[in-house]
């Protein structure tokens, strides 16, 4: 499955986008596939977290922060030596993102969790608007999925996947922290994205082939067929999006899949060009740079007779292309400041999940595990 990744101020936490990274230049499958064709996940004795900080002493800047799907908590990390505290949020926490203020806003299946990263607390959570059922946990649950904030800090928008059912975009005033409005999406809105003006709002929704965009002005959807591989299969398909990265030179949605086809959309006229990509797995979580350059998470082969296994695909905006293989299946991906590490979520949602961060040197293709969370999704650096 992700996040988120993720991914929001999606742009400057999730990813942390910066301009650094220009010279940068069988597994078993989450998300695709109909409930029925899945096994339950496996469960590894998870992470547990041990507090390095004094309980009065500030987050340094430069923690990672994961959601624990697997649990119902948030865990803060240091990069080098691993966990430091896990702060309560909610059931299943999928997707989150960090505003400019520190404050994380987190997408559980019970609501809205909003944590003072500063201080490791959780100060709020706002219930959905939309009925989802009761809070349950696993690939299928109700509740938020992907979520970013708008440049100006003051709204947030959290995708809710309403089980056997189209989706809702809801809308949270961050002053009043409440839900202001919800507007129609299409299935399962894996992720969401805020245009760099703050003009428009991207879901991307995987179980219905489709982007909803939204402008944040009226409110008003227009949904985008993204289907590169066209939809035979419907709900049992694999090949569909999962995760959108804003390329900030010109707005357009960068979607890739199958690390064959990296979709490009223009999301003002709906219509989009494919690019050829190398990395020959199945893709989710993904982030952009500054610069262009492209994240992408691989999770393995449909077919392991014929697909590559997991990998960081590193992309840059000319479509030069790193793929450097990782051990297991990931999630999401978040980047540091000075564009030279990238964090790779464990949390997988199916068998092969592991309870940690693989941490990427960019520049030298190297990759070592460190073991954080409860099958964490969503990431951001603090």
């Amino acid at each position: 499955m992700k996040a988120p990744r993720r991914r929001s101020l999606r742009a400057p936490r999730r990813a942390l986008l910066t301009a650094g990274t220009a010279a940068l230049a069988a597994a078993v499958l989450a998300g695709c596939a109909s409930a029925a064709d899945r096994p339950a996940p496996s469960s590894p004795e998870p992470a547990r977290a041990t507090a390095t900080l004094p309980a009065e002493a500030k987050t340094p800047e430069g923690t990672l922060l994961v959601a624990d799907f697997g649990s119902d908590t948030v865990t803060f990390v240091d990069p080098e030596k691993g966990p430091v505290e896990s702060v309560e949020v909610g059931k299943a926490p999928y997707g989150l993102v960090v505003g400019d203020d520190g404050r994380a806003w987190v997408a559980t299946a019970e609501g809205v969790a909003v944590v003072d990263t500063e201080v490791r607390e959780r100060v709020d959570r706002i219930p959905y608007e939309t009925e989802t059922g009761p809070a349950t946990t696993g690939e299928y649950r109700g509740g938020g999925m992907g979520i970013a904030i708008a440049p100006d800090g003051e709204h947030v928008y959290v995708g809710v996947n309403v089980p056997d059912d189209n989706g809702v975009l809801e809308v949270i005033d961050t002053g009043k922290r409440e839900v202001t409005d919800t507007v129609p999406v299409g299935r399962r809105p894996f992720d969401v994205d805020v245009s760099k003006d703050g003009g428009e709002v991207y879901a991307t929704d995987h179980d219905s082939f489709d982007v909803t965009v939204v402008r944040a002005d009226s409110l008003k959807p227009r949904r985008v067929e993204v289907a590169p591989y066209g939809t035979e299969g419907g709900l049992g398909s694999w090949l569909k999006p999962h995760y959108t990265a804003v390329r900030p030179s010109d707005g357009r949605l960068l979607l890739p899949f199958e690390g064959e086809k990296l979709v490009v959309l223009d999301p003002r006229t709906g219509e989009y060009e494919v690019e050829k990509m190398t990395a020959n797995t199945h893709q989710h979580g993904v982030t952009v740079t500054g610069d262009g350059t492209l994240f992408a998470v691989g999770t393995g082969p449909i077919d392991p007779d014929e697909d590559e296994g997991p990998s960081l695909t590193v992309r840059t905006e000319d479509g030069e292309e790193r793929v450097i293989p990782l051990e297991g299946p990931h999630e999401d991906v978040t980047v540091s400041r000075d564009g030279r590490t990238a964090y790779v979520t464990g949390g997988f949602t199916r068998d092969g999940f592991w309870n940690g961060v693989s941490v990427v040197d960019v520049r030298e293709g190297t990759v070592h595990r460190l073991t954080a969370g409860e099958r964490p999704l969503g990431i951001a650096i603090l």
